[in-house]
């Protein structure tokens, strides 16, 4: 099965359809963007350490890793994968952030190129170019008609583009270097975050907000939808990854909407019908094409 040329695809669109249920939790959470971080890292680390221990059957040779260049980047990625995108959550207008994250597969197409040689088919290119747009169109539905440019917002625009290099950067480098333990390495990244935050908030603002939903998660959603993304990357083009993920930033306001009763407005309709029609079309495209480059 892993051998069939669209293995990649549906594991990394299983991966995000998982992930679509983060936003949501993180709103029921009530914790500030640090609160966020230190759950979601010591969670997430500690479930996919575990995983790591129980599915590894080469436990000193994966050590190793860490301290190779290719390990400690993925560390790196996942640690700042963490932070920024509780902060740009935490202190700018989600609309920002998501323009900041459509801009994923377009680094995971220039990093693949730089880093492996491969080129990003042009049915690719098409798809993000749609898909952008539509995220363009879903975000720009405020209710007032339009985003203050603050100084909060350019943060988190520029946090938003972080979250963007370093999940791009994250997925090239698995891809392009198969051997490295994903649970091993991105449990380590999460764990440093949220030992970091930990420790600059203190245990006793740990205990703030609501944990349960922080807690499901951290430790389900999150190690899922990110070990299945990061496989994928394995058997797929990264800027594929990064393309079907970006149905998270339709999907996500959608659970938000059924669960908290933030209605979205007519251009987030119409927005998320694009992306999806988009992906769709990209999915039936490439599923015909069968090629295994895809």
């Amino acid at each position: 099965m892993t051998s069939h040329p669209r293995f990649g695809i549906w594991l990394a669109f299983f991966g995000t359809l998982v992930l679509t249920f983060d936003a949501m939790l993180m709103r029921l959470s009530e914790m500030s963007g640090l609160q966020m971080t230190a759950w979601r890292g010591l969670c997430m680390g500690s479930v996919l350490i575990m995983l790591w221990l129980v599915q590894s059957r080469h436990h000193r040779c994966d050590l190793r890793h860490i301290a190779t260049r290719a390990g400690l980047l993925i560390i790196v990625c996942q640690f700042f994968n963490s932070l920024l995108f509780c902060l740009a959550i935490a202190i700018a207008p989600v609309a920002i952030v998501l323009l900041g994250l459509a801009a994923v597969p377009v680094f995971a197409a220039i990093f693949a190129w730089a880093i492996m040689g491969e080129r990003t088919p042009a049915v690719t290119w098409i798809a993000i170019v749609l898909v952008i747009g539509g995220i363009g169109v879903a975000v720009s539905g405020k209710a007032d008609g339009a985003v203050d440019f603050d100084l909060a917002t350019l943060s988190g625009a520029i946090l938003g583009l972080g979250v963007a290099v370093v999940l791009a950067l994250n997925f090239v480098t698995l891809r392009a270097r198969p051997k490295l333990p994903i649970a091993l390495l991105i449990g380590c990244g999460a764990l440093c975050s949220g030992g970091m935050s930990t420790l600059i908030i203190g245990p006793d603002a740990m205990r703030e907000g609501v944990i349960p939903p922080m807690v499901m998660t951290g430790a389900v959603v999150l190690p899922v939808s990110f070990y299945a993304l990061s496989l994928a990357s394995r058997y797929t083009l990264a800027s594929n990854v990064s393309l079907l993920m970006l149905l998270e930033t339709v999907l996500g306001p959608f659970w938000v909407w059924l669960v908290i009763g933030e209605a979205p407005t007519a251009r987030m309709l119409v927005g998320g019908a694009i992306v999806i029609a988009s992906l769709a079309g990209y999915l039936i495209l490439t599923g015909r094409r069968g090629a295994a480059s895809i």
